[in-house]
């Protein structure tokens, strides 16, 4: 294996700050509540907000900014969404059934009741992201949806944001950001409804909340900034890869874009496209800043290392540019979502293609998949014993309590008998 372009490496004493940073929040939230929310959304957000919440009528005012053709984009982005998540809710069936003479077992599966959605917007206003979220957890069946977004469109949130959640079925929305916002939904506050589950992605300070609040109430995963490795062999188009690392790597200064490719003479070629394609953007870009400190171009000496190294990073995008995609696609294990073929665009999914592209990024791909009607579904199991399974199962606990030596449990299987 041998490195093109290696990434700079976040220090410790950084991701310290940042655990430190998100802890003073959380605990200041927790103890004071609005008054705390306030001075961190001034702080941060440079929101001066003096409510929270959007009115009924602010969220018609923001809705009404938009045109009829944004409008039919957000509405085919919520039902492709809402199909597919329909399609993985039917794919889910309850359990009633019987496991021998008088015990019947079986799962449930029930909505988590309060949701709180977590929508980025502080750099760009992601048409999608709001409906990732939001959508499945109406589909589950969630009885109270509620989303914060940082107040960074004129003293509210995009409009955009707004009518995706709106068409997506939300019953609140709150603007406002960063880790304040997952503190105000984990402990709740005078203003911001507590809740059962925190969905969404966000930068860093986003995912050390989730991560800090994490057993108070449920969250995903720790999604975000956003990750893609790109891998590559001889045939492919050096113009596509580039152009996919650079798409993610636009996201945030902390995003990661990798390429992974068979070919020296690829590896070259992207570079020198990379460089080409940097042209197009503002020089306000994230772009610079995240190839420059995260990007990287990994050399493999066969298909076997590149598959091996792509499942080490186990990234939050995987995207097969390789001639044989289908059988690489298979022998892959990591990845958050997979995107086989170099026209299976990442972008696709990124807006509308219908799976969801709030993703386990920092290796979580490693135990648990994406965002998906499931993540606000509980599965929860049931028992009924009668008749002759009394006698069958009391009979080995009350065996199995006398080599542990547990008397109550003894006690209680016993006097079943």
């Amino acid at each position: 294996m041998e490195f093109l372009k290696k990434s700079n490496a976040v220090s410790e004493q950084e991701n310290k700050n940042v655990v430190d940073i998100v802890s003073d929040i959380i605990d200041n939230i927790k103890n004071n509540g609005d008054k705390s929310l306030k001075e961190y959304e001034q702080k941060f957000g440079n929101s001066t907000r003096v409510t929270f919440k959007l009115s009924d009528e602010e969220i018609k005012t923001q809705i009404e900014k938009l045109d009829e053709e944004t409008k039919a984009l957000i509405d085919q982005v919520v039902t492709r969404v809402k199909n597919f998540a329909e399609a993985q809710m039917n794919s889910m069936k309850p359990i009633d059934q019987d496991f021998g003479d008088g015990i019947r077992m079986g799962h449930r599966i029930i909505p988590i009741e309060k949701v709180g959605a977590y929508v980025p917007g502080g750099r760009y206003p992601l048409l999608s992201s709001g409906v990732m979220v939001v959508a499945p957890a109406k589909v589950a069946g969630a009885k109270k949806i509620i989303a914060c977004s940082p107040a960074a469109f004129e003293g509210s949130i995009h409009p955009a944001t707004v009518y995706g959640l709106v068409q997506s079925g939300v019953d609140e929305i709150y603007a406002v950001g960063g880790a304040q916002a997952i503190a105000s939904m984990a402990y709740g506050t005078e203003t911001i409804p507590e809740v059962d589950i925190i969905t969404g992605p966000g930068n860093k300070f986003v995912a050390e909340a989730k991560k800090q609040v994490f057993g108070k109430v449920g969250i995903d995963m720790l999604a975000g900034p956003s990750e893609v490795v790109v891998l590559a062999d001889g045939n492919s188009s050096p113009k596509l890869c580039a152009s996919d690392l650079l798409a993610q790597a636009e996201h945030d200064p902390n995003a990661r874009a990798i390429l992974i490719t068979t070919s020296k003479e690829n590896a070259e070629q992207t570079l020198h496209e990379i460089s080409e394609q940097f042209k197009a953007f503002k020089q306000d870009s994230p772009v610079f800043e995240s190839w420059d400190k995260h990007g990287e171009i990994i050399i493999a000496e066969n298909e076997a290392e590149l598959i091996q190294v792509s499942d080490e990073i186990a990234g939050e995008h995987i995207h097969v540019h390789c001639q044989n995609y289908e059988e690489i696609g298979n022998q892959l294990n990591n990845f958050g979502s997979l995107f086989l073929g170099e026209n299976s665009s990442v972008v696709f999914s990124d807006k509308v293609s219908g799976t969801n592209h709030t993703l386990p990024t920092n290796k979580a791909s490693r135990f648990t998949g994406g965002l998906w009607v499931g993540t606000y579904l509980k599965v929860a199991t049931f028992q009924e014993i009668s008749g002759e399974g009394i006698d069958l199962l009391a009979n080995h606990s009350v065996q199995q309590s006398n080599i542990e030596g547990l008397h109550g449990h003894k006690m209680s299987a016993f006097n079943r008998l």
